[in-house]
């Protein structure tokens, strides 16, 4: 398991902490509930340093990664950016990404441990063109804050940085003290939030200044379990665990965000171009109500029916704190996954009732 380079600093305000696909992150500091309440109502730090990082280099790295992504890249200008999927010549999802355009790179932020084989994915298919690959990972951390009050914190750190206003848009300043520090505004749990990438160095200063800015507006720092349960209350899919390599991307309700249709050709675009000229997928995420008092809440994989046909399938399941219930992500079949439709949830405790909710989630 890759450690946390401010593993100490976590652990002197009392971090638990867990592993996500080999990368060890906070799980909480003691409350988690009390984390989530700061990323709901005021301003929640998280280090997200355990996400992979990649950057691409090469006067050809635009119109390379362009051939390779969902999105489109080549008309980003600098300070823009956009979220997309790599996927197979079948369609298939390898991973999705935010996508940076710097002034002389592209960043890719992604899910951790997917770093070897997105690097090699687009080794594979640099044949004349100008365009190198750069695991930046050990040079730079990102750090996240997340909530109403997040802009608010930002400013706290008195570094100067302007706040972008648009989704992946994004900001730099170069400190003398700290190196150059960029700010994207994202989004994270569906309210408003901002992402830092800090040279390693200054990585463990900046956090300090940055919870200390979040606990003078009623923030704290914040892990994992907090944020997860933020995300899924959200609606918002992960990759790794609402959408893996199973999945198109029509299906995880990220077509509008990652898809698009007039930039021309990539790796994987007949297929996706196919789906829409001739209907819908045959599955789609939904939100999903389940039963309140259940004893426990099911497992990834555990079957979604239709009267007696089973008909989709749990990703995520929370017991959530804001709206008093239990909730879920999970596929269900075209013929039974419109709004308002009933639903049985079987798992090893027996059959509950589910109800299809639009997303994301509602009172």
């Amino acid at each position: 398991m890759s450690s946390l380079s401010l593993h100490e600093l976590h652990a002197g305000l009392n971090a638990q902490f867990t592993e996500v696909n080999g990368a060890e992150v906070v799980a909480h500091y003691g409350d988690w509930l009390a984390e989530h309440s700061a990323l709901k109502n005021s301003a929640g730090v998280l280090d997200l340093s355990f996400r992979a990082r990649l950057c691409l280099l090469g006067a050809d790295r635009k119109t390379f990664l362009n051939g390779q992504v969902t999105n489109n890249v080549k008309d980003l200008k600098v300070g823009e950016g956009c979220y997309a999927a790599i996927i197979t010549a079948k369609g298939k999802m390898q991973s999705d990404l935010n996508i940076y355009n710097l002034e002389n790179e592209l960043l890719l932020d992604f899910e951790p441990g997917l770093s070897e084989m997105v690097q090699q994915r687009l080794d594979k298919y640099i044949i004349a063109e100008d365009a190198q690959i750069v695991d930046v990972t050990p040079h730079y951390g990102l750090l996240s804050v997340q909530g109403p009050k997040s802009a608010e914190a930002i400013n706290g750190l008195q570094l100067g940085l302007v706040l972008p206003e648009k989704p992946l848009q994004f900001s730099s300043v170069k400190n003398e003290t700290l190196g150059e520090i960029y700010l994207m505004y994202h989004p994270r749990i569906g309210t408003s939030g901002f992402d830092i990438f800090v040279p390693t160095n200054s990585l463990g200063v900046v956090a300090d200044k940055l919870i200390a800015a979040a606990n003078e507006i009623g923030g704290r720092a914040c892990g994992w379990n907090a944020l997860e349960v933020a995300r899924i209350e959200a609606g918002i899919p992960r990759f790794g665990a609402d959408m893996d390599e199973t999945n198109l991307p029509p299906e995880t309700s990220a077509e509008s965000r990652a898809i698009s249709y007039t930039k021309g050709c990539y790796i994987g675009q007949e297929v996706i171009a196919r789906i829409r000229t001739y209907g819908q997928v045959a599955k789609a995420l939904r939100g999903l109500r389940l039963a309140d008092g259940l004893k426990m809440l099911p497992m990834k994989g555990d079957k979604l029916f239709l009267g007696e046909k089973e008909i989709g399938y749990i990703t995520s399941a929370i017991a959530s704190p804001t709206f008093k219930t239990n909730v879920a992500l999970g596929y269900v079949r075209r013929e039974g996954n419109k709004i308002g439709t009933d639903l049985i949830l079987r798992t090893q405790d027996g059959d509950s009732a589910v109800n299809i909710v639009e997303l994301p989630f509602h009172r």
